[in-house]
């Protein structure tokens, strides 16, 4: 394969990856916007967010069956259009439920756009390269949703929301273009599968309908709500057959068979736990400064891009010891303990006085964790499969990283909602109107606002607001501080798991199955 082309084909898979994990997160900084266009309620225009979620995590299982079904050049570039052109209808819709309605449908083109990128990348580089092959797409996988919010908040103080998915045209336009003159379809062509239409029903309710509690649940008061309660019902009974049936049936949507692999399912469930803290960690710190601190969109997210290009330098460098033979065991130890450290060091770094500054180091920690833990998931998910088995680890694996942030953030929300609520009683139980610190406060508060208010207005009752204003922000700030050691339990519990992995570099005959697997 010629440089140049090989060099289009990173570019365009890489810019389509990074296009849909940005899409993930990038309307989570608009959605005041949005509901203030649309007159909707924030909790329904929360569906913006759902919808996308809800089809991402539906799709990305069947991604290797579709491109088995359609060939993969085909459904790669049918997917590429899907997306842009829900982008289109998205950024031009005129109602809430359209604005949802396209969502879905661009989640069902944007799931595609992970599995099948990492696919064809693979098969780009040669054997021997896999561990840049990882590393780049690792890329991705970071700096897509780390740059969703500065993306967002840069787009909504300068323009307004359409702009966040009409930005999605060109570069769909120009994905698509370069898809259909420059990628090759398999040169090991397989038989068409048949259609699991069961499977495929099972999925689509049981992930679906899981996927709508995780959103969802926290906002309706998970079972107290009779929506929750059936969707939950929904979700455990559609992935039990799910899982039955796919086990029983000849040529299954999902081989979850595959995960008999005592590597792939060890890795899966390191994959689900890093992506727990990866969409963790993005969601608590721009809480923690919008919230608490005051700083805009656009500033957290600008706060924000030193990590990404600190993931940039190291994942590279992550693949090139990888490929020398460095044991894998080592990176995904050290990478999860590194995440250990960042959170601790975001705790350490958070009070009433902390600049964006104080979050710099804890970012770039973040960053080495991250990028040492998912290039190395990233590359033994499919470590000792067979060749045609490949596109369906990958896809397992995706899957799998998708449904841990969803965990991770429905977890968190009710954690902080919580947490939050104990904060505030204890807070307020220490604030007795006849002790000495609080005349002094009170007295100061007066004396301040008694200047700037308007002849006739409440000095007193303007004053109670900024002491609740204050207890307010003090309450959510040690809720987030509780969040950042919550979020150290999830990552403790990967250690046991990380002796069981394959230690060893892959022979050349698996590395060369990697190779092969999107053939």
């Amino acid at each position: 394969m010629k440089n140049f082309a090989k060099i289009i084909i990173v570019f365009t898979t890489i810019s389509a990856a990074i296009m849909e994990l940005i899409d993930t997160s990038i309307v989570n900084v608009a959605l005041n916007n949005m509901a203030g266009n649309l007159g909707a309620t924030i909790e329904d225009i929360s569906w913006v967010i759902t919808a996308y979620a809800i089809a991402n995590v539906i799709i990305i299982p069947m991604t290797s069956f579709l491109a088995a079904y359609f060939g993969r050049k085909n459904y790669y570039l049918y997917s590429i259009i899907i997306f842009t052109i829900a982008s289109f209808m998205c950024g031009n819709s005129t109602s809430l439920w359209e604005l949802v309605f396209w969502r879905f449908v661009q989640g069902i083109g944007g799931g595609a756009l992970l599995s099948t990128s990492q696919s064809i990348l693979f098969d780009t580089f040669p054997p021997e390269k896999r561990g840049t092959a990882s590393a780049i797409f690792g890329m991705g996988i970071v700096v897509g949703p780390t740059m969703g919010p500065t993306v967002g908040g840069l787009i909504i103080d300068a323009y307004n929301w359409p702009l966040i998915f009409n930005i999605n045209i060109p570069f769909g336009i120009l994905a698509a273009v370069l898809t259909y003159f420059f990628i090759e379809d398999s040169v090991h062509h397989v038989e068409k599968p048949k259609i699991d239409w069961l499977g495929i029903i099972l999925l689509m309710v049981g992930i679906g309908s899981l996927q709508y509690v995780l959103e969802r649940g926290q906002s309706n008061d998970w079972l107290d709500n009779e929506a929750i309660r059936i969707f939950a019902v929904l979700a455990a009974v559609g992935l039990i057959a799910f899982v039955i049936w796919e086990l029983y049936v000849e040529e299954p949507v999902v081989n979850l068979r595959l995960l008999k692999d005592s590597n792939l399912s060890i890795t899966t469930m390191l994959t689900f736990i890093a992506g727990l803290s990866l969409y963790v960690s993005v969601f608590i710190y721009p809480l923690l400064l919008q919230r608490v601190l005051g700083y805009t969109a656009t500033m957290v997210g600008m706060s924000l891009l030193p990590g990404a290009l600190g993931s940039l330098i190291v994942m590279p460098i992550v693949g090139r010891l990888l490929q020398g033979g460095t044991s894998p065991k080592i990176f995904i130890g050290l990478g999860f303990f590194i995440l250990m450290i960042y959170c601790l060091l975001l705790y350490r770094a958070s009070d009433m006085n902390s600049g964006l500054l104080d979050y710099a180091v804890p970012l770039m920690v973040r960053s080495v964790g991250i990028s040492m833990a998912m290039v190395t998931l990233t590359n033994q998910a499919v470590a000792g499969l067979r060749p045609r088995d490949i596109p369906q680890g990958i896809a397992l694996n995706n899957m799998m990283r998708q449904v841990g942030g969803a965990f991770g953030i429905a977890i968190m929300n009710m954690y902080v909602a919580q947490r939050y609520a104990i904060h505030r009683n204890e807070l307020i139980t220490n604030v007795t109107e006849g002790s000495a610190n609080f005349i002094a406060r009170n007295n100061a508060l007066v004396n301040g606002v008694g200047s700037k208010i308007a002849v006739g207005a409440n000095a007193q009752q303007a004053a109670y607001k900024l002491l609740d204003l204050a207890v307010d922000k003090q309450a959510y700030l040690l809720t987030y501080l509780d969040g950042f050691l919550f979020s150290m339990l999830f990552i403790v519990a990967v250690f046991p798991l990380i002796p069981f992995l394959k230690g060893k570099k892959m022979s050349a005959e698996e590395l060369k199955a990697v190779a092969e697997s999107s053939h």
